[in-house]
Parts: structure tokens; C-alpha cells; sequence
């Protein structure tokens, strides 16, 4: 259905709806009593069928589809990356290489090192207070990475003064399952001032804990 400019639905678009309406009880009417037995039985049925098949198909061919534009764009991102030589650059294509990978390290495996190295660096020198957003996303990607030995950083930055960077750290963690964090994510979980940053470390205890199931 056709809509204009401010959402509605246009007149020309309900009238065809209407017609069609009026139509199919015309047509359904006139049909014989043995018509609308086997169409009701059978024929509703099987396009029923139909459609769900075709339905079926069609999220099939959608992952499908939705695999190979990510593997398209993973390489692309990886190839700009490996290629780029100013450290923010670098840092930008590494952050949208994360995203485009749906945060998972798989597929990454070429680059981890250096995202480990980018990332950590980047959490402890990008000290400026209007950085703390940089320094938040880097402690979050690095729970990506699957790589124990950024426990220790991620759990000092857990007592950084920007809540940004706070929530990203035990975000990283909870990725992690880094059961060392256990004790200090659930005194930030009942102590700490901002909601995110305990709603943040509840939800990472949850993962740490889930993983020792």
C-alpha cells in the first residue's frame, strides 16, 4: 500500500485495496457449493503450504546472502587496516572491522595481535578528557579478542573516572568471562553511582558465572 508523504495511506492505493476486496466476495459467491468446499479443503491449504516454504526459502537465501556481504566486507575492512598507517585511522577501520564481524574474534584472526596492541595502547594513553568515549570503546573491543592477558588492564580501568569507561571495561570482562573480575564487578555492581556501570558489571557476573555452569 502506496502512503504519501505523511505516512497515510493514499486514496488511490485504498481504493484498489477496496476493489479487490469487492471483488474476491463477488467472485466467491458465484463459485459452486463443490468449488468452495474443495477451495476451502484444499487449495487454502496447499498455498498455505506454499507459502511457508517460500517463506523458508527466502530466510535461507537471506543469511545466506547476509554471510557473504559480511565476509565481502570483513576483508575489505582487514585489507584497509593492515594497509593504513596513521594511528586514528587505524583505530577507526579497527572499530568498524569489530561491528561489521558482529563483535565475535573469529575471522580476525590475522589482525588480533595488532587490534590487541591498537586497542590496549589506546585505553592507556588516550588520557584527555574528551577521549574517555575512545578509551570506553577500546576496553569493550578488547573482550572481543578472546585474549586473557587484557584482564589486568580492563580491570583497572574499571576505576577510571569517566562511567563510560567503567561500563565498557566490565563489558570487555563479561566477554571475557573473566572469572578474576568475580570479586570486584559485584562490589561495582552495589557501590557504584552510575546505573549503567552496575547494570553493566550485573550483566557481566551473569556471563562469568554462566560460563562456570
Amino acid at each position: 500500500m502506496q502512503r504519501n508523504e505523511l505516512g497515510q495511506a493514499s486514496p488511490t492505493a485504498i481504493v484498489v485495496v477496496i476493489g479487490l476486496v469487492i471483488t474476491c466476495v463477488w467472485v466467491w459467491k458465484r463459485l459452486t457449493l463443490e468449488t468452495q468446499e474443495y477451495v476451502i479443503d484444499q487449495a487454502i491449504p496447499m498455498a498455505f503450504a506454499g507459502l511457508v516454504v517460500a517463506a523458508g526459502l527466502w530466510m535461507v537465501v537471506r543469511s545466506i546472502n547476509r554471510r557473504r556481504v559480511k565476509r565481502r566486507d570483513r576483508a575489505t575492512l582487514l585489507a584497509l587496516f593492515e594497509k593504513a598507517k596513521g594511528r586514528e585511522k587505524k583505530l577507526e577501520i579497527a572499530f568498524a572491522l569489530i561491528e561489521v564481524n558482529e563483535y565475535r574474534a573469529k575471522g580476525l584472526e590475522s589482525v588480533t595481535p595488532a587490534l590487541r596492541e591498537l586497542f590496549a595502547t589506546t585505553l592507556q594513553r588516550a588520557l584527555d578528557d574528551k577521549q574517555h568515549r575512545i578509551r570506553g570503546m577500546a576496553a569493550s573491543h578488547l573482550g572481543v579478542l578472546n585474549d586473557m592477558t587484557v584482564v589486568p588492564l580492563l580491570l583497572k580501568a574499571l576505576e577510571d573516572d569517566h562511567a563510560y569507561v567503567r561500563s565498557s571495561a566490565a563489558l570487555g570482562l563479561g566477554r571475557l568471562r573473566a572469572r578474576e573480575a568475580e570479586k570486584i564487578l559485584t562490589t561495582i555492581m552495589v557501590e557504584d553511582w552510575d546505573q549503567t556501570v552496575r547494570s553493566r558489571s550485573r550483566e557481566a557476573l551473569e556471563r562469568i558465572k554462566s560460563s562456570e555452569g
